[in-house]
């Protein structure tokens, strides 16, 4: 394969904007193609007892592989079978309650065709997605959707590239559609993506982060300065937390309070915590999501927060580091 050292960038410019044009193309006319096959596609996949199984080969079988992953995390509980390894023992995966989502441009695959044959006797359901409504995986369907495009994007008119984004961006439509059906949200979401930055946002819960029990500075109001200043440096939460007889937090004293008191007083080692703590500190409840917690300490620019429960009993504290640690900011 030679290379033309001459084609500048200008050309390769070109080139990018053209594949766009024909990709862009291709999804509108499909968008404009699409009809009430594609509404009983998602009613289907709605009433669906078992699993979405999506099985393809090829290039067609990495978007096969997407579109599962897609369907799956939005709420239609989905999984890839490849289509070579399905007729060597992987057929064993469906069941007759399932779906089968086989995608193939050109409708010809034969190991394809065995799957569906297989799974159409189990009493699987077929949906099929090509660019060949004549073909034989479009005939032996249940439903067939397609996909088909005027030319890819190759100059060669070879390379799957507008088919492959055609049958992609069908497999999102139906994802979405679902998704909206079922009234799926973001905390749903998040709880099949417990593991990434959204996850941790809408899943983690300042019980799940504060700190408690021994963890906590503790000291009374008439505590004298020096043995709240050693409470302050064991527990390293730059505070303590002043607490009356019931244990309802009553006030707060942090470095910034003994900063100003220096200020103000001088020499502080006669001085009891009360005579300089922060009294109502702020606080919030433990079912607080971690992320709403760190917007109120942003906005009320604290470093520490307190958390109690509904009578207003002192369980726990934040430091915005904890939150930082558990990756919630």
């Amino acid at each position: 394969m030679d290379q033309n050292p001459n084609v500048g960038q200008g050309q390769h410019l070109a080139s990018a904007r053209r594949t766009f044009t024909i990709e862009i193309q291709a999804l509108e006319a499909l968008r404009d193609r699409l009809d009430t096959h594609f509404e009983q596609a998602v009613d289907m996949l709605l009433s669906c007892a078992g699993r979405v199984v999506v099985t393809g080969i090829g290039k067609s079988g990495h978007i096969a592989r997407k579109v599962a992953a897609t369907l799956a995390s939005t709420g239609t509980p989905s999984f890839f079978m490849h289509g070579a390894e399905a007729v060597h023992g992987d057929l064993g995966m469906i069941t007759g309650h399932d779906i089968v989502i086989a995608i193939s441009y050109s409708g010809a695959a034969s190991e394809l065709m065995t799957v569906l044959t297989t799974a159409k006797r189990m009493g699987a359901r077929i949906i099929t997605i090509t660019g060949n409504p004549q073909s034989e995986l479009a005939r032996n369907a249940d439903i067939h959707l397609h996909a088909g495009v005027e030319q890819e994007a190759c100059p060669l008119n070879l390379a799957p590239t507008a088919s492959t984004t055609a049958a992609l961006v069908l497999g999102d439509a139906l994802a979405v559609a679902c998704l909206q059906a079922r009234h799926f949200s973001a905390e749903d979401f998040a709880r099949s993506h417990p593991g990434g930055a959204l996850g941790r946002r809408l899943l983690t819960y300042v019980r799940d982060v504060m700190r408690h029990g021994d963890a906590l500075p503790l000291v009374r109001e008439d505590t004298p300065m020096q043995e709240a200043l050693k409470e302050m440096s064991a527990k390293r939460m730059g505070m303590t937390i002043v607490v009356d007889d019931a244990n309802h937090p009553i006030g707060i004293f942090t470095d910034g309070d003994l900063r100003r008191l220096i200020e103000r007083c001088g020499d502080v080692r006669g001085l009891k915590v009360g005579d300089g703590m922060t009294r109502n500190p702020r606080s919030v409840p433990a079912n607080t999501l971690a992320v709403e917690a760190a917007a109120r300490m942003d906005e009320g620019r604290l470093n520490q927060i307190l958390v109690v429960d509904e009578a207003g009993l002192l369980l726990g504290a934040l430091h915005m580091h904890d939150l930082m640690a558990a990756k919630v900011i």
